[in-house]
């Protein structure tokens, strides 16, 4: 059920265009990559050669003759999550883009580009043979067209009401239909294992409790816009699994648990222990190049303290368990150092 939102600035902009992404860099002792590398090895012990059923997020029982193996993603989430549970898509949607936003689980050079997220290539799908194609879309027309000549999946994507358990269960669903239950079961573990890890050193650090922003935003005219990261985003559940709390209390919606103001709506943020993360992946930092002579930033209590911290390229901030270790990592390193 993709949103205009979830889109890089490159999709036609929603009220909610303009909001704030908050995010602290820390890490924690396996690095990501490993941890896929290991979901990657244990997967083979849940192929299964035999049917399998999913029911979906329109509530669609999907049955598959044989566990999927050659699947087009058209969402980078469920993309991400493929490769961590050892499937590498045939094809997937703005294969360029996926790249720069989200690097915890890469892709190779044989996966074929199928179009934009927003317009995927029905030829291009339809070209690779594919037995499974998984979407992020309540997009009646798109599934309906796909179904004539393939199975087709739909991912929740997000819920504000619980994203971290909504995040489980796509993940899960994708892992049966891939026949890579297990694989599935050691990602998760091993991230609970990670915020439980992460929880006890920002404690150590005196960080418990402390309050964060998570934002991202981007320039149109002389205008920017911030985009936050409100409770029910997947990010803030991250970062409240860790022991911090979200300072953002203005209005959010309820699939994404976004929210938007202006700079001049950052100035109810007074805590002087708050920390401010953004992600600005695409090299087109606002928050450093753009409001670098504006007043009201420049006299925001975070800004003038330097405590504003700007991710690591390519963490996703609507991915899987590994773009969101990326990011409990992330938030350690900021408190910690």
């Amino acid at each position: 059920m993709r949103s205009a939102l979830t889109a890089p600035f490159t999709a036609p902009l929603t009220a909610l265009a303009a909001v704030v992404v908050l995010a602290a860099c820390g890490t924690t002792e396996a690095p990501v990559t490993e941890q896929s590398t290991a979901a990657g090895a244990s997967a083979s012990a849940s192929a299964s050669a035999g049917p399998v059923t999913v029911t979906d997020a329109r509530g669609k029982q999907v049955k598959l003759d044989r566990p999927a193996s050659k699947v087009v993603s058209l969402e980078w989430g469920e993309t991400e999550m493929l490769v961590s549970l050892g499937v590498m898509p045939v094809g997937a949607a703005d294969v360029k883009g996926y790249a720069t936003w989200d690097t915890a689980a890469k892709l190779d050079s044989s996966v074929k580009d199928v179009g934009m997220r927003q317009e995927p290539s029905i030829d291009s799908i339809s070209a690779l043979s594919p037995d499974l194609v998984v979407m992020e879309s309540d997009d009646e027309e798109l599934a309906a067209q796909l179904e004539k000549f393939v199975p087709v999946i739909v991912a929740k994507g997000s819920d504000a009401a619980d994203n971290l358990k909504r995040m489980r269960d796509d993940l899960n669903m994708i892992a049966t239909a891939v026949g890579k239950t297990d694989a599935a079961t050691k990602l998760m573990s091993d991230f609970d294992a990670a915020l439980a890890d992460g929880k006890a050193k920002l404690a150590a650090a005196g960080a418990a409790g402390k309050p964060f922003i998570m934002a991202d935003g981007w320039k149109q005219g002389s205008t920017i816009s911030v985009r936050l990261f409100g409770k029910g985003s997947l990010v803030s559940e991250v970062a409240t699994q860790l022991g911090l709390k979200n300072a953002w209390t203005g209005k959010v919606d309820g699939e994404w648990g976004l929210g938007t103001t202006d700079v001049e709506g950052l100035s109810v943020l007074k805590d002087p222990d708050l920390r401010f993360f953004y992600n600005a992946s695409d090299g087109e930092d606002v928050f450093a190049d753009g409001l670098d002579k504006n007043a009201i930033w420049k006299s925001l209590p975070f800004v003038e303290k330097q405590q504003v911290t700007k991710l690591p390229d390519g963490i996703w901030t609507f991915g899987g368990p590994l773009s969101c270790r990326q990011f409990a990592d992330a938030l350690v390193k900021a408190y910690t150092g």
